[in-house]
């Protein structure tokens, strides 16, 4: 049911959220970031995946597929040039690759088969799995205490992020 967001409504019956951490040090938020890498295979081999809520589109770089795909342009898909604009300054695609990769569980491994938008001049290190497959596939993120996503409607199956947490020193 759709959320009323009528001036009547707006600010009626206000109840605090609960913290599932402590709260830091006022200025020392940022220390509770971590990122949502989890590792895949593609053929035989494990690689890092970023599942990207900030991200409307699934993306590989050219500079990641020449490294680990030499032979990646005989599965290139042709589409119509199309530029991205990130943080770190815009992008130009180049087409799409088709590319199924396996998200590795001790009760059985889910395979999935994105298209994704192949980046000629970006600076990705590892493959970014979009809103667009998030949605097709039913990932569903979690931010609680045991961070973590499931696929599909198996809500009962927890795929855990590598907790990687970056710290930064404040001058």
């Amino acid at each position: 049911m759709p959320q009323d967001t009528s001036n009547r409504k707006l600010c009626k019956h206000t109840q605090d959220a609960q913290a599932l951490l402590v709260t830091p040090t006022r200025g020392m938020a940022y220390i509770h970031g971590t990122s949502t890498k989890m590792t895949f295979c593609i053929d035989n081999a494990q690689h890092p995946l970023i599942i990207d809520s900030g991200a409307h589109c699934s993306m590989v770089a050219r500079k990641y597929l020449d490294k680990h795909y030499p032979n990646w342009e005989k599965k290139l898909l042709q589409t119509k040039e199309k530029n991205f604009k990130s943080a770190l300054g815009e992008m130009t695609s180049i087409g799409t690759i088709i590319k199924e990769i396996i998200i590795p569980h001790r009760n059985g491994n889910f395979r999935l088969n994105p298209e994704l938008v192949l980046l000629e001049d970006a600076d990705i290190q590892r493959l970014l799995l979009g809103t667009d497959y998030q949605r097709i596939y039913g990932i569903d993120i979690y931010n609680n205490k045991n961070r973590h996503i499931t696929i599909g409607t198996n809500k009962e199956r927890n795929f855990h992020f590598i907790y990687t947490i970056y710290l930064t020193k404040v001058l």
